[in-house]
């Protein structure tokens, strides 16, 4: 796929996902009237994540009828060798969103065999839209970034995710081994948000020792636009399977990875 392909669908994403983001805003404005079901445990979907997926994945079948789609709801459509694929999750962050916090976001990441080419977040109760791609700096609401300039886990706030996916004891091996080593988290309930916050310098780092790429893909795009060190999430079919995760700049990465190595289900 050459760059003007590419290119035609970072735009298309952009306005998508900008009409995507305010039709979420209209269901969070009528949260308590929604339907809320329960997929697992602390693992919610309503009626809205359901809609606007099936909404973006129908524009984008129209629009890009021989690309695949992934998103978090439907599922993944059939993916061929040399086929780009759209990796969606149309509200990242469900419980916050029903608990009538501002940390949620529609996260759109675009993959062509095996490599992110572009991502696009945005959390519209925030006002922000984070952007960037393989030919197109980091951006937050068209602006260039600053990343943070920490050198250790002590000089900043490094996001943490966590699911059940993983046992407490594992978590809590590497998650004691980082508050031992002087750091400090933060955790909103959005993994794509949170990433966006490493690349816009909010964040020093991200660590997550399981993570789906729904709820990452887009963001990890736009870190790497933003010329900082992420994990290599794809690898081991991290797009079926899911990854753990890690982010930070070239200083913080290394020790964020031997933080994480802690965790017995870590593979380096």
């Amino acid at each position: 796929m050459n760059r003007f392909e590419l290119n035609a669908r970072f735009e298309f994403g952009k306005k998508l996902i900008k009409e995507a983001g305010q039709v979420a805003q209209k269901y969070f404005r009528k949260r308590h009237d929604l339907d809320i079901k329960l997929k697992g445990s602390q693992d919610f979907v309503t009626e809205a994540d359901v809609n606007i997926e099936l909404l973006i994945r129908d524009k984008l079948k129209k629009a890009f009828p021989q690309d695949a789609f992934l998103g978090e709801e439907t599922g993944l459509s059939q993916l061929n060798m040399g086929q780009g694929i759209w990796v969606v999750d149309p509200i990242d962050g469900t419980q916050p969103f029903i608990s009538g916090l501002s940390s949620w976001c529609v996260s759109i990441g675009f993959v062509v065999d095996g490599d992110i080419k572009f991502g696009i977040v945005y959390a519209p109760e925030r006002n922000e839209f984070f952007s960037g791609s393989i030919f197109q700096e980091a951006l937050l609401n068209g602006k260039k970034m600053n990343i943070h300039q920490g050198k250790t886990v002590k000089d900043g706030i490094v996001g943490i995710g966590y699911s059940t996916r993983i046992t407490p004891n594992e978590f809590l091996a590497f998650f004691t081994d980082f508050l031992q080593k002087g750091g400090m988290f933060s955790r909103e309930g959005s993994g794509a948000l949170s990433l966006c916050y490493v690349a816009s310098g909010s964040l020093l780092g991200y660590i997550e020792p399981h993570i789906n790429s729904w709820d990452c893909v887009g963001a990890v795009a736009i870190i790497q636009a933003a010329q900082l060190k992420t994990s290599d999430f794809l690898a081991d079919d991290g797009l079926r399977k899911g990854n753990y995760l890690v982010a930070g700049n070239a200083h913080v990465f290394p020790s964020l990875i031997e933080i994480l190595s802690k965790t017995k289900s870590f593979r380096s």
